[in-house]
Parts: structure tokens; sequence; C-alpha cells
């Protein structure tokens, strides 16, 4: 009976963490939460977040294949052909010209060649001395799935080693405070405690239950730069931000767009299936109006619940309504489960589509020639696609260094990226660093990429990020499907 409750609870996490960290804007009730826890190159943007006299949002979108990195400095590394990307702050960003020629010193760099601003007056404080400043970061490392989000731990690790490894802030280094918020709110409240009293900031956080800190964090003002919020309790927060930003009630034109232009008959007989778990059901039947007011139709819409494992009625249903495309919203698990019960059947709809936590090897390795095809909309670049994405790859680089043979996640991509935009707001500041003034700062991040490694962000704003791309899995390798640059197209809300 024990062994049934662990496996049940297990389940229910993973189903709970693929409705609400679906990088779609939706956020997990606090009564949910209460029940269940019991320029790069290769990149597609030019604009980061950057310094506007010294501190601001970021610049427009770039083109070819570099743009301008954050505030005041040059663009990355420039292919051949590749032409500048916007400007941001008070300095237009570069790209390299005609053969590949290489773009400013800020290129890549731990600092993205952030203008520093001047030292006079640096205050030491809660979580900072003489030599070295701590940041926290609160992640589910133990629970009922151990491990569950190591790797925005690990992430925030790499960057504090890069970093460390060239460069400083005001003659600081990094020290990072590592805490296990343990897959509960409580645990998480407990972390956020210990990081008011010995940490600056809280940077990269990733937790399935962070409603449990928000308070905490909002009272003593602790700078919170996230992976992602996931409970309305976090959204609302002061001083927490999401690097991968969102907002509840709307979903990106982008992946209705891409299926009405290129299957218009998939798109006229669309069925969205969903795990009925948390804000599963609402979530799901938000997304397809959304895509419904956009152009597409849905003849099928239905939940599955947790315990149900025969989802062959499911898939004769959506025979029998002739569907050509098939959206699904739940864990990687209960995805491989309704595609193999679709090959049993001969099912072959035209599209079979997962959000971004679909994009997970162990998907690959266990669905076999069941998930074969399948589409995922992506807001990050491909862990593939490291040679040409310098982001990417510096991040792998130093991911392996701080632990040798971790597998790069979606989660961990963000983590890498709020530890960026820390660094480089906190440069910017210099001697006028405080809590207060990072929170401020942060509030005006907008379109925020952390050099090419993920599409624009709203970081400040807290507003749903509307530019994605796709990709496809054939002969068990994902390989981009249309552009590989990220479309961007609005959001629509929706109701």
């Amino acid at each position: 009976m024990q062994h049934r409750r662990r496996s049940s609870l297990t389940a229910l996490v993973a189903v709970l963490l693929a409705l609400v960290l679906a990088a779609c804007g939706s956020t997990l009730d606090p009564e949910t939460v209460r029940v269940a826890n019991g320029g790069a190159a290769g990149g597609a943007y030019g604009g980061e977040a950057g310094v506007e006299g010294e501190l601001s949002g970021g610049g427009d979108l770039g083109s070819g294949t570099a743009g301008g990195d954050a505030g005041p400095v040059s663009g990355g590394s420039g292919g051949a052909g590749g032409s500048g990307g916007g400007s941001t702050g008070t300095t237009t960003g570069s790209a390299g010209g005609n053969g590949g020629a290489s773009g400013g010193s800020g290129a890549n760099s731990a600092t993205g060649g952030t203008k520093a601003g001047p030292c006079d007056g640096f205050k030491n404080q809660t979580g900072i001395t003489g030599d070295k400043i701590v940041i926290a970061n609160a992640a589910d490392i133990s629970g009922p799935v151990p491990g569950l989000f190591e790797s925005a731990q690990q992430a925030v690790k790499a960057y504090v080693a890069y970093f460390n490894a060239t460069s400083d802030i005001c003659g600081r280094k990094l020290e990072l405070l590592e805490l296990d918020s343990r897959t509960d709110a409580g645990a998480d409240q407990q972390a956020y405690a210990r990081a008011c009293e010995s940490a600056f900031a809280a940077v990269g956080s990733m937790s399935a239950f962070d409603s449990g800190g928000a308070a905490t964090a909002a009272k003593c003002g602790l700078p919170d730069l996230r992976s992602a919020n996931v409970s309305n309790e976090r959204q609302s927060c002061a001083s927490c931000f999401g690097v991968q930003s969102a907002n509840p009630g709307t979903f990106q034109n982008a992946v209705p767009d891409h299926i009405i232009k290129n299957y218009p008959k998939a798109a006229n007989n669309a069925a969205y299936v969903w795990i009925n778990a948390g804000v599963g059901p609402l979530n799901a039947q938000n997304q397809a109006r959304a895509m419904e007011r956009r152009g597409m139709r849905f003849v099928y819409k239905q939940g599955i619940d947790v315990s149900e494992f025969n989802y062959r009625p499911y898939v004769q249903a959506m025979q029998d309504k002739g569907v050509e495309y098939v959206q699904f919203l739940g864990a990687y698990q209960q995805a491989e489960r309704l595609a193999k019960a679709m090959q049993e059947q001969g099912f072959k709809p035209q599209n079979f589509v997962l959000d971004p936590t679909g994009y997970d090897p162990r998907f690959v390795q266990s669905g076999g020639a069941a998930v074969e095809g399948t589409r995922i909309f992506i807001n990050i670049a491909m862990f593939e696609e490291a040679r040409s994405n310098p982001e990417m790859a510096l991040y792998q680089q130093w991911l392996q260094q701080v632990k040798p043979g971790a597998t790069p996640t979606f989660f961990g991509v963000f983590s890498w990226s709020a530890a960026r935009l820390f660094v480089e707001q906190s440069i910017a500041l210099g001697g006028r660093l405080s809590r207060q003034t990072l929170v401020d700062s942060v509030k005006r991040v907008d379109k925020w990429t952390s050099n090419g490694i993920h599409s624009p962000q709203h970081v400040g704003s807290k507003e749903t990020g509307d530019c994605w791309r796709w990709i496809r899995l054939e002969k068990g390798r994902w390989v981009p499907e249309g552009p590989t640059r990220f479309t961007c197209s609005g959001v629509t809300k929706a109701d």
C-alpha cells in the first residue's frame, strides 16, 4: 500500500509538472498546490536585455546568423553574410561581416561584455562580503521524484564556475548556496527563509510547488530570478521573476499559425487531449479556445484521468471523428502511452504534438517507433545545435565540468539564463547594487535571450514570450521543422 501511494504521488507530480510548466503561461492554483503537496551564431535574435543609460530592456530582433549582446557591447561571432542585430541600451549590437569576421570582445563572455558601473560606494550587505557574493538556488533535489529539478541547480553551478574563472563583480566572486525545496511547499519556504538570511539573491531556482517561499521572498525583498514561476503566489511576488516569462490565460500564436499554414486539413480536424490533474483541464481548454480564435477547429476535446491506463477508447473516438491533429498536455510518460495506443490501433494523424516538456531523451528512448514523427514547439535552441549556438555550447561545456555525464535540460537552459541575467545586471549596477536596485533593474528587462540560447522573454513584465519554433522526431533524432529561427506572432487570450 505504501509503495502504491508513493507511485501515485510520483505520477501526480510528474503530470502536474507537465501541466503547469509547459511554457504556456499557465500557473498552479493554491488549492491544487495544497492538495498535490501533500548575439549568438546560429541564434535567431539580436536584442538582449541590456542597459539604457545603464539599465533597461532589450532591443529589437536581429537578422542573419548573429545579433547584438546585452547593453553596450558588440555582437557575437558572425557567419558568412550575417547581418547585425538590434541595438540595446546605449550601444548598437553588431555582427561579423562577410567571411565570418568575429564580433566584439563581449561575445560569449561570462559578463556578456556588459559595461560595468562604477564600484564607488559598493556596500557589503546581506550575502555580500569583501570577497564574495552569495547567491542561493532552491530546487527540487529530493522528494517523490528524486533529482526532479537537479538540472536547474547544476546549471547555476555551471555558470558560477564559468563566471568565477574569468570575472568578478566589484572584486567579488560568486558563491552558490545550494538548497533543496524537496518537491514540497513547506520546504520551499524553509529554503527561502535561509536564502533571505544568508544570500544576496536567489538565482535559477525551480520547484514544482514554489508557492511556499513566495511570501518569504517578497517580505525580505530577496531578488528571485527563477527558471520559471509556476504558482499564482510566485507570479504575484514583487521581487520574483521567471526568466521563462509567462502570463496566465494567453497562448502563443506561433503554434496554431504553423499548423494552419502547413497542415490546413489537420487544423480543421483537431483534437486536444489532456490529463485530468491540477489545472490541466483549464489550461488545455484555454489553449484550445485561443487556438480556435486563431483559426483552428477542434472536433474532439477530452481529459484522461491520471489513474487511467487504457487509452484505446480515446484513440478510437479520434479515429471516428477523422482527427488529423492531436495535441497532448501531460507528462511525457502519458504522451508515450497515448502514442503507443495510436500505433496499436493503426491511427496515424498528420500531427502528434507536445509542448517543450516532451523534449526529453527518455521520451525517445522508451517510446521507440511509436513516438516517431512527434512534433514539439519549443522556445529554446536545440541541444543538438551547440556547434552553431555558442551559448548552448557554453552551457553544455560548463555543465560537464561541474557534473560529468549530466544531461542538459529545458529548465537547465533557463536557470543558466537566470544566472547570466543576474551577473549582467549586477555588473551594470556596480556600486549601486542592492537588493532593491536589482529588483528595480530586472523590472525593466525585456526581450531577454541570454545570447540567443532561448527566444525573447519579457522577464520584467512577466508576459508570455511569443517566439517559438518547431522540431520533429525523425529516425530517433530531433530535427528542425521549418525555420531554425523563432517565429514571433503575438499571443491570443483564451477569453
